[in-house]
């Protein structure tokens, strides 16, 4: 028997942020993208440490981009969501719009 991991709220919206960038996926980009949706400020460091615990799940990888000048040549650490991490935003997705479509109050009934 498999065993499943759910994602958090926070992994997953970190993963549909890698998803929509796409190759500007790195940690500030990521966190304002959040930010711009959720309407309040989301640190860079929660959004490493998401990261870093999605790529031991194996659900993202990352690479090192070329040193820049204007970071003090410091390399951006980009990401990109991996198969097996969209397979687990497509299920978490059917998971909640079944849970969603199965309420009693949005099914004309009130709770």
């Amino acid at each position: 028997m498999t065993e499943r991991s759910y994602l958090g709220e926070f992994e997953l919206m970190i993963l549909l942020a890698v998803i929509q960038l796409g190759e500007e996926a790195y940690g500030v980009p990521i966190s304002r993208e959040l930010e711009k949706h959720r309407g309040r400020d989301v640190s860079v460091g929660s959004v490493y440490a998401a990261l870093e615990r999605l790529e031991s799940k194996g659900l993202v990888s990352s690479s090192l981009g070329d040193p820049t000048p204007e970071r003090g040549g410091k390399a951006k650490r980009y990401f990109r969501v991996t198969k097996a991490g969209l397979r687990q935003v497509h299920e978490t997705r059917r998971v909640l719009s079944k849970l969603w479509g199965e309420l009693p109050e949005l099914k004309g009934e009130r709770i």
